[in-house]
């Protein structure tokens, strides 16, 4: 039912057939718990729709370019460029996976208005409700659209040291946000997992299996890989970047995010959905991520030994990474983080 004329679909209870075994013993069934929060989700869809802020215009969608990758999954790939009223935060990938009792989705969106876009995009591919958001990371568009669709009666997982930086982070996310998106930013309140997990989490959902892990922190303190073994898929949140350049931070780890690439890779994907880019596979990923963050530790760890200081980190040789998109713009600061990071190793 619909609470106003033109107000967001009040969700209906929904009992998909999920369990979720946390690691050490122990399930949650998610029935139950949707059951437990339904009401409050009605409520939270009710006010959304009082003030009047509760969809985007479906055109948006036009930025997000839907990406077959193999049977039942899809990358929806937003721009390279930052963040801005066009892409409401939507700049980074997002994957998605269809089965016959529903979606799940690896992300949510960078803003209300940005999940409801990247909502329309999803529905270019299946009318299946979205039962489950996987929060992959830290950044916006990894977890600030996810009042959007626990509204809608999703269930949204992340590690718990991703929504400890979620709570850490948040009000500096509005305020950026707020400059970047404009009126974009309007319905955007920051909204937590509904379940969390320190290390590993499977949820065993519409005859497929999730194994979302939490190695270390990469791109952001709390970032996961979710492994798709029946489609031989591995979603990697900001693990890794392919056409265009990673940011170093806000972790600033790179002999951490280094470790969890290698956790990732151990088990051979044939499909990596990046974090940003186009899906891709472990050669490219490899290529675009993983040696350029070696070949960073190594540039500046030999410009440190030589004595050389914070201001000569950016003329360290960055150049066979100049094809990616925000080279420019990242290159330099990438080396003077390395350069803080590893000063005193």
């Amino acid at each position: 039912m619909r609470c106003a004329a033109t107000g967001p679909t009040i969700p209906a209870p929904i009992s998909p057939t999920a369990t979720i075994r946390k690691c050490g013993g122990g399930t949650t069934t998610v029935s139950e718990k949707q059951h437990m929060t339904h009401i409050m989700r009605l409520i939270r869809a009710a006010l959304v729709a009082a003030s009047g802020l509760g969809l985007a215009a479906p055109a948006v969608a036009d930025v997000l370019t839907v990406q077959p990758v193999t049977d039942d999954v899809w990358a929806i790939v937003g721009p390279t460029q930052q963040r801005n009223p066009q892409n409401l935060a939507n700049n980074a990938t997002f994957g998605l996976v269809v089965t016959p009792e529903g979606a799940v989705l690896m992300d949510p969106g960078g803003s209300w208005q940005g999940a409801a876009a990247l909502h329309a995009a999803v529905r270019t591919v299946t009318d299946q409700p979205v039962a489950y958001v996987i929060n992959t990371g830290g950044q916006d568009h990894r977890w600030l659209g996810n009042g959007y669709w626990q509204a809608r009666g999703a269930t949204v997982i992340a590690s718990a040291a991703a929504v400890a930086d979620h709570h850490a982070r948040a009000q500096d996310h509005m305020i950026a946000l707020s400059h970047f998106l404009g009126e974009g930013i309007d319905g955007t309140e920051p909204a937590f997992a509904d379940v969390t997990f320190e290390n590993d989490h499977t949820l065993d959902f519409g005859g497929l299996t999730f194994d979302i892990m939490h190695r270390g922190a990469a791109h952001t303190p709390g970032d996961s890989f979710v492994w798709l073994d029946e489609r031989n898929v591995m979603f990697t949140g900001d693990i890794v970047y392919v056409d265009r350049l990673l940011g170093n931070g806000p972790a600033r780890d790179t002999d951490s995010w280094i470790a969890v690439f290698d956790a990732m890779a151990a088990y051979e994907p044939a499909h990596i959905v990046p974090g940003h880019g186009s899906a891709t596979d472990l050669a490219t990923a490899r290529r675009d991520t993983y040696d350029y963050l070696v070949n960073l530790r190594r540039e500046v760890g030999a410009l440190i030994d030589a004595g050389g200081s914070i201001i000569d980190a950016p003329g360290i040789d960055q150049s066979a990474w100049a094809y990616l998109a925000q080279f420019e713009a990242l290159a330099g600061r990438n080396a003077q983080a390395a350069y803080e990071e590893m000063e005193w190793e």
